[in-house]
């Protein structure tokens, strides 16, 4: 386990990627599984058993105060499985059809449920939380709630409170 700038990373964690950047107070808890470029801000908590795919061509952003629950799969790159030739990971390049490569983006406030699954360029905007089992494709709105295959917006939530209290713990860490 490492413990570093108040962050918890569990041993049984693989991220292919050495230079990924991780900020503070955060936990990665057993069975992460990056092979895409990694970017962490803090007061992140990655549950257990969470899988990053894509390769390295691809990023995982995590802008801060977030969550991703048990058994998410955040998809950065896929075949397009389209027939436009060969598909599958030990497929020479030359022979393989198009593929799909885009970053996941979750911005600050956005929480992914457990075993969702966030399809390669969805954004989950500013306090988006996406519902357990839920399959997202896309943009979204700030502060909606996402829930079903496909994700759909469910409601707004007021984000008032939310931000009062971030500004109470960002005052206590200055």
């Amino acid at each position: 386990m490492i413990f570093e700038n108040n962050n918890f990373i569990h041993e049984d964690v693989y991220i292919k990627d050495d230079s990924y950047t991780i900020g503070s107070n955060n936990a990665i808890d057993k069975g992460f599984y990056c092979t895409t470029r990694l970017q962490i801000g803090s007061y992140v908590h990655i549950s257990p058993y969470v899988t990053s795919i894509g390769g390295l061509t691809t990023t995982l952003e995590i802008h801060g105060v977030n969550n991703i629950m048990a058994g998410a799969r955040l998809i950065c790159g896929s075949d397009r499985f389209d027939g436009s030739g060969l598909f599958g990971a030990m497929i020479p390049d030359d022979l393989k059809g198009r593929q799909v490569m885009a970053p996941v983006v979750l911005e600050k406030f956005s929480n992914v449920g457990t075993n969702a699954v966030v399809l390669p360029g969805s954004i989950l905007r500013e306090g988006v939380l996406l519902g357990a089992g839920s399959l997202l494709m896309g943009d979204t709105v700030p502060w909606g709630v996402y829930k079903g295959n496909p994700a759909k917006l469910v409601k707004i939530i007021d984000a008032t409170e939310a931000h009062r209290r971030y500004e109470l713990l960002t005052a206590r860490t200055e």
